[in-house]
């Protein structure tokens, strides 16, 4: 019996790829909103009435078509009118879709070595659904397949693997400090990301009871005060315009210093790690959209937790979209 997915009739409003691992926070997500949704396979969403970008969705195929086929040179054939770059999510039918692949022009995706800028030429996304029903978007939230973005790692100065959820978060922002800005690094220690800053050419003061790494402290580019993040004061640290947080703390302890830091440097760049326990709460994360100009979303490298942004020049131009 040939490969097929119960059928969906009408296209959706928008289809979600939930982040690996994390399909029932997607769910329990899309209840929490009020959208309608239609049908799930595997790590796809189909849903209606979607309000705006969805935290744990990787991407997001912003304009979904249904398109009958009769063959596989129709299929590629219905892509290619519609523009030259496109990632399959397989679902089902697999050998007939890699054919499908085979007629579509070559694509390349290579780790990006940071700091670098996401890709410019859209990326469009589909899967069968069956031999003659092609799903396809080509408009993404993402520039990246599955928004999962890749990196030339770094295996020798930074002293753990945090530095590349700050990485990813400054590639999706399309901004990042540099030399003349200053950062605030609230719970620093081991140094992931005062490194990537200092790296970067930009000042750092970084606040943890724990020690830095000495090769970060070796970069001369940052200054540590040993003390309780939570207990520093907007009056002890000068202007600065970016203020980052890894911090390991309850979503309702970090919401409170996110908003106080907010209303403290109210034109400062800021990006915090929320880290999240338990059964999917929608309500942990989401209070921190209620901070203006805010961003909630998971990047591909984060784990059970979500990044939050606040931008406050063009902002998040790829996160501000899924």
């Amino acid at each position: 019996m040939a490969e097929a997915l119960p059928t969906i009739g009408a296209p959706p409003d928008a289809v979600y790829v939930a982040a690996p691992g994390y399909a029932a926070d997607l769910e329990a997500e899309i209840v929490a909103r009020g959208e309608r949704l239609l049908a799930r396979h595997a790590d796809l969403f189909f849903v209606q009435g979607s309000p705006g970008p969805a935290a744990w969705a990787q991407n997001t195929w912003l304009r979904p078509e249904l398109v009958t086929v009769a063959s596989i040179g129709e299929a590629a054939r219905a892509l290619r009118a519609r523009q030259r770059n496109w990632h399959l999510h397989a679902l089902v039918q697999h050998r007939r879709a890699q054919l499908v692949v085979d007629k579509l022009p070559p694509i390349r995706f290579r780790p990006l070595s940071f700091p670098t800028d996401p890709p410019v030429a859209p990326l469009g996304a589909w899967t069968l659904l069956d031999r003659d029903h092609l799903l396809l978007s080509t408009e993404c939230s993402s520039p990246f397949p599955d928004g999962q973005v890749p990196f030339v790692e770094d295996r020798v100065q930074p002293p753990n693997r945090a530095y590349l959820k700050l990485w990813e978060a400054l590639t999706l922002a399309r901004d990042r400090p540099g030399p003349g800005t200053h950062c605030l690094d609230l719970g620093a220690a081991p140094g992931g990301w005062s490194w990537v800053c200092a790296s970067l050419g930009a000042e750092v003061v970084s606040i943890d009871r724990a020690a830095l790494a000495p090769q970060v402290l070796a970069t001369g580019r940052v200054a540590h005060r040993c003390g309780d993040a939570f207990g520093l004061g907007a009056e002890q640290v000068g202007e600065v315009q970016w203020i980052l947080s890894d911090l390991a703390a309850y979503p309702e302890r970090l919401l409170e210093l996110a908003r106080y830091w907010a209303d403290a440097r109210p034109k400062a760049n800021m990006i915090f790690t929320i880290k999240l326990q338990g059964a999917p709460d929608p309500a942990a994360y989401r209070a921190f959209l209620d901070i203006p100009g805010s961003r909630v979303m998971h990047l591909s490298h984060n784990k059970h937790e979500l990044t939050w942004f606040r931008l406050m020049d063009d902002g998040p131009s790829e996160a501000a979209c899924r």
